[in-house]
């Protein structure tokens, strides 16, 4: 599958996805990126003690927080955020996860649980080089594709 066609099949299981689905899509997502990235240790250099104990908090409270206290997480991972403007990749994208559900919950608004999807398939594919041209043919990137598939479908 090319990459634009992986990026419509997303957004069409995003359009058709029950409220629910939704729901469960976005709050497992954002948890699933930010313990990857903390897990990868991909994020530490870019955030003082105060910012990364707020970005494993928010981690851990995604699936049950409402938009004002992942509010207060993301500012405090603002104001310790060591990069001025320049982080490295994937930090900005885990952020922007993390930004998009909350704005999500705020809003109830799908588009941002496409980019929140896209961001999620932009991790894996950091981690694994996928071929723009077969998008799905390493097993990560299958194994994502399915799980966004699968959680936006009811079948969890």
């Amino acid at each position: 599958m090319r990459y634009e066609a992986l990026e419509g099949a997303v957004r069409q299981l995003i359009t058709t996805a029950t409220e629910a689905d939704l729901r469960a899509f976005g709050a497992a997502t954002v948890a699933r990126v930010i313990e990857d990235g903390a897990r990868l240790d991909l994020t530490r250099a870019d955030l003082d003690e105060r910012a990364w104990l707020a970005f494993r908090e928010a981690g851990n409270a995604v699936p049950t927080a409402g938009p004002a206290e992942l509010r207060e997480y993301l500012g405090r991972i603002d104001e310790g955020t060591l990069a001025d403007g320049d982080m490295d990749f994937p930090l900005p994208a885990i952020l922007d996860a993390l930004e998009r559900w909350t704005a999500f919950l705020e809003t109830g608004r799908r588009d941002e649980l496409y980019e929140l999807a896209i961001r999620s398939i932009e991790l894996v594919d950091f981690q694994v080089e996928a071929d723009l041209d077969d998008v799905l043919a390493t097993p990560e990137m299958a194994a994502e594709y399915d799980r966004i598939r699968r959680l936006l479908t009811g079948q969890r």
